[in-house]
Parts: structure tokens; C-alpha cells; sequence
């Protein structure tokens, strides 16, 4: 009888044992995932053209920064009898 109580507890003792090594393996997958999209970003990012450099920068104009012009339209005005529409 005492085997058997010593096969239950093996059998406890291995499930959580292959809980913890099948959660391990899930986080090397998606470590291994977070590496390939981190490489992968490398490879994208060397493929784009440079930044421009300083003197590529626009400049603004002799004349200074182009000003805002800021226009107020009037709102149609209805006739009191009419609703609006």
C-alpha cells in the first residue's frame, strides 16, 4: 500500500516538474522571437537611407519664417420662419 501513495506523489512531483519545464521552454520561444524581430529591425533599419545631414536641413527664408493668416468665416444667418435647412 505504500508503493502506491509513493506513485501518486511521483507522479505529482513530475506533472509539476514538466509544468515548469514546459513554461521554461515557452519563454526561450518567445525569447527567441523577441531576438529575431530585434535582428530583423537591424536589418530593415540599415536598408533605409541615411538621416539627412545638417546642411541637407531645409532653411528657412531670407525673409524670415513664413507667417499664419488665420480667416474668420461668417456663419450663414437664417431666416426665423425657415428651420435652417
Amino acid at each position: 500500500m505504500m508503493i502506491a501513495e509513493n506513485e501518486h506523489v511521483d507522479l505529482a512531483v513530475s506533472g509539476a516538474a514538466m509544468g515548469l519545464m514546459v513554461a521554461f521552454a515557452g519563454g526561450l520561444v518567445i525569447v527567441a522571437l523577441l531576438v529575431w524581430a530585434v535582428r530583423l529591425g537591424i536589418k530593415v533599419r540599415q536598408r533605409e537611407p541615411a538621416p539627412p545631414r545638417p546642411d541637407e536641413q531645409p532653411r528657412l527664408p531670407e525673409s524670415g519664417p513664413v507667417g499664419e493668416i488665420r480667416e474668420q468665416r461668417e456663419r450663414p444667418r437664417w431666416n426665423e420662419g425657415t428651420g435652417g435647412s
